[in-house]
Formats: C-alpha cells, sequence, structure tokens
C-alpha cells in the first residue's frame, strides 16, 4: 500500500505551504491555494471529491510540522459527520462554506472524558416548530471556541442524534481550555437550554458519531506517524552532528540501537496507519478494527519515538527553546484523544471476539 503519485503530489504542495506559513496563519493559503478543507467534500457541495487517502497525506504533513490549523475539528469531524447523517438540506446548506474553509466548524461530542457514543448524556427536547432545546456540557471540543459551526450530539427518546446549534445562541457558553499541547486547541461548551436544529434522523446520531470515530482514528494516526517520522529525523541530524569523546553520538552503538528502534516503531506505525486510511478510503467493513489498532500502535509509537527525541538530544532537549517538548506535548494529548490506546484495545478484541465471557 503507498500513496498513489497525485496524493504525493498533495503532499509536496501542503508541506511547500507550511514552509512559507507558519502557524495559524496557513491556514488561509491551505484552503484558498490547495483546498484541503473540501479535498473530502463531494463535488456537490463544492468539494473536490477525494477521500481519506488525501485526507491521510494532509494529516501527515500537519503532524510533522505540528500546525495548529483546524483541520482535524472541521474537514475530519465536521465533514463526515454531515456526510454520514444522510440529510440533504443540511448538507448543501452547511457543506459549501465549509469546504472552501470559509467557515471552520466544531463537533461537540465528547463528556466526561468518553468519545463512546453511548456515554453521551446531553439532552434534547423537542419544542414547536421542530425546535430543540439541549442541555448538557461537551468536552474536548476541538476549535470549539473559535468555530463558527457547532453541531452537537444529545439524546432524545429515540437515542443520541446530532443537532446544529447557533455558535451564539442564547444558553451557549464556550470556553478555551488550557492544554498540554498549545498547538490544539480545545474547549468546553455549555448548553443550557440552548435551541438546536435536528440534522438527520432522530436517534440516528450514534451510528454518525461510530462512523466518524473511525475515520478520526484513521486521520490521527496518520498525524501521528508524521509527527513521530519528524521526531526521528531530528533526532538523526543531532546524533550526526553532536560530538562526545571525539566522535559523533550517533556512532556509538548503544545510540544506534535506540535509533534502530524508533525507526522500527515509526515504520510498524506508518503501515498500521496506511492500512486505516485504505480501509476508510475504500469504504472497508473491517475499518472500525484496523482503526482501533491504528491509534493504539501510532499513540504509543509516537510517545515512545518522542522520548527518545528528549533523551538522545540531552540537556537541550529539555529547554523551552527546542522543539523537543513540542512534540513530547503533541503526542501525549494525542494520545488520549479520541480515546487512549488502552480504550482502542479493548474495541479491537471486542469486535475480534476475544473479550472475556
Amino acid at each position: 500500500m503507498r500513496p498513489t503519485e497525485e496524493q504525493e503530489e498533495l503532499r509536496s504542495a501542503v508541506r511547500a505551504v507550511l514552509a512559507r506559513h507558519q502557524g495559524e496563519a496557513a491556514w488561509r493559503p491551505l484552503t484558498e491555494q490547495i483546498g484541503v478543507a473540501g479535498l473530502a467534500v463531494p463535488e456537490e457541495y463544492g468539494g473536490a471529491g477525494y477521500g481519506a487517502g488525501e485526507v491521510h497525506v494532509v494529516m501527515e504533513e500537519l503532524g510533522r510540522e505540528l500546525s495548529p490549523v483546524p483541520y482535524l475539528g472541521s474537514a475530519v469531524l465536521v465533514v463526515p459527520a454531515l456526510l454520514a447523517s444522510d440529510d440533504p438540506e443540511a448538507c448543501a446548506r452547511l457543506l459549501p462554506e465549509l469546504a472552501s474553509g470559509a467557515v471552520v466548524g466544531a463537533l461537540a461530542w465528547a463528556e466526561n472524558g468518553s468519545w463512546d457514543p453511548s456515554a453521551v448524556r446531553a439532552e434534547a427536547t423537542a419544542g414547536s416548530g421542530g425546535e430543540w432545546r439541549i442541555t448538557g456540557a461537551k468536552e474536548h471540543v476541538l476549535g470549539g471556541a473559535e468555530a463558527g459551526l457547532l453541531l452537537v450530539a444529545a439524546r432524545t427518546e429515540a437515542g443520541v442524534s446530532l443537532f446544529e446549534v447557533p455558535v451564539d445562541g442564547d444558553g451557549v457558553t464556550r470556553s478555551p481550555r488550557v492544554t498540554m499541547d498549545s498547538t490544539r486547541a480545545q474547549a468546553r461548551v455549555e448548553l443550557t437550554g440552548a435551541r438546536a436544529r435536528l440534522v438527520g434522523a432522530e436517534g440516528a446520531g450514534g451510528r454518525v458519531l461510530a462512523h466518524v470515530l473511525d475515520l478520526a482514528c484513521a486521520a490521527l494516526a496518520a498525524e501521528q506517524v508524521g509527527a513521530a517520522a519528524r521526531c526521528l529525523d531530528l533526532t538523526l541530524a543531532y546524533a550526526r552532528e553532536r560530538v562526545q569523546f571525539g566522535r559523533p553520538i550517533g556512532s556509538f552503538q548503544a545510540v544506534k540501537h535506540r535509533l534502530a528502534d524508533a525507526y522500527v516503531l515509526v515504520e510498524s506505525a506508518r503501515s498500521a496507519a496506511l492500512g486505516a486510511s485504505f480501509a476508510a478510503a475504500a469504504g472497508d467493513p473491517g475499518l472500525t478494527r484496523l482503526a482501533a489498532a491504528a491509534k493504539s500502535a501510532c499513540s504509543e509509537a509516537f510517545s515512545s519515538v518522542a522520548g527518545e527525541m528528549i533523551q538522545l538530544h540531552g540537556g537541550i532537549g529539555i529547554t523551552w527553546e527546542h522543539d523537543a517538548h513540542r512534540y513530547f506535548k503533541r503526542a501525549h494529548g494525542a494520545a488520549q484523544l479520541f480515546g487512549p490506546p488502552a480504550w482502542h484495545r479493548a474495541r479491537l478484541a471486542a469486535d475480534l471476539g476475544l473479550t472475556a465471557a
């Protein structure tokens, strides 16, 4: 499994933009010049009509640079949620601006540290004229404080459902959260009788969120691989330059072994991430299994390689000026996002029928 020639050209274009534009300033050229926000949006809604393979490439490059742009929260979570809702009116109304990057979306989903759709406890009650009211609190909402479109998962009598909530409506409080990883904006969203519009069928939200979780894990695995590979590249370069006892430290056998182990972790993680990406692109029914495996393997590989980066850089690796701490924080934050490795291993075991009786 390898990316196509066209996908490699996309990689080069994204990398070039990220090299020229630092931080959040990269969002506008990424969306206007390359159209990353609309890659997985069907052409009928103003997108490019591509899929998970192109998302994988973009996420890997964003991970390489630890880019803070809102691609994951908007293009990877909100866009697939709308498409999976089977609500043509909502898609026609909301997707074109998401595809252009003019509007950034946020999916308010997790509660009490869980991304399991069955854990949703926010409540939605029906009012008059098709209007709903939602009460509850959501954590870890990616880009939630700045988003122009807010989708919320809440429970009705029919089950978990998906709603569009006005971002500045009455009863909506969005609070930025200070996180260990400052490159990943998160917010808490509190809803107190907030007005909402149902998206898709009532009770279909559990199915939508389960699908979005699989896509999110596959995409995040790609990001983790890109970041881990960058950690390894930086560490290899340092091992060639840093001299002790008259020799580059990379020439010492113990250092060679640690670098070799890191390389194996990165390439094994890359295979897992590509497996999930290809399954997502093909609509493979085994996506849940592959996405869970990729999220678990890539989380642990990135954390391990980021730790080696700090240790093999020695004293400079723990300074604020060096990038090592940024990758280390992203590694540990990303490992918990969408559920920790142990939870995904449990999901994988359940899917394989390996859970204890």
